[in-house]
């Protein structure tokens, strides 16, 4: 029904900045928020930034000032900009959406995932 696609993942150094981008497809009529969680080894998935329809954002406390979350919604595109990067942020980065399929379904999809590591 949905398809999210990631791109944009790899290797980088602290300090440096990373582009992740997910791409929505499939039988949607509405995106409600688009956005981001991250899982690292051993610890539960959390919250990056996720994004309404409307331009609000909500950021996890440990990216807040450094990572910012942008949606195309004519594309139903995701982009998140990464800065200042830290070796904690190491981790694998899913794309998640929520809305409305057409015929009045609501949905909630993951994307495969796409690693990011912080590391010199």
């Amino acid at each position: 029904q949905v398809q999210l696609v990631e791109s944009g993942g790899g290797l980088v150094q602290p300090g440096g900045s990373l582009r992740l981008s997910c791409a929505a497809s499939g039988n949607i009529f509405r995106i409600d928020y688009m956005g981001w969680y991250r899982q690292a080894p051993g610890k539960q998935r959390e919250l990056v930034a996720r994004t309404s329809s409307g331009g609000s954002t909500m950021f996890g406390d440990s990216v807040k000032g450094r990572f910012t979350n942008s949606r195309d919604n004519a594309k139903k595109m995701v982009y998140l900009q990464m800065n200042s990067l830290k070796p904690e942020d190491t981790a694998v980065y899913y794309c998640n959406a929520d809305g409305t399929l057409w015929g009045g379904l609501r949905f909630d999809y993951w994307g495969q995932g796409t690693q990011v590591t912080v590391s010199s």
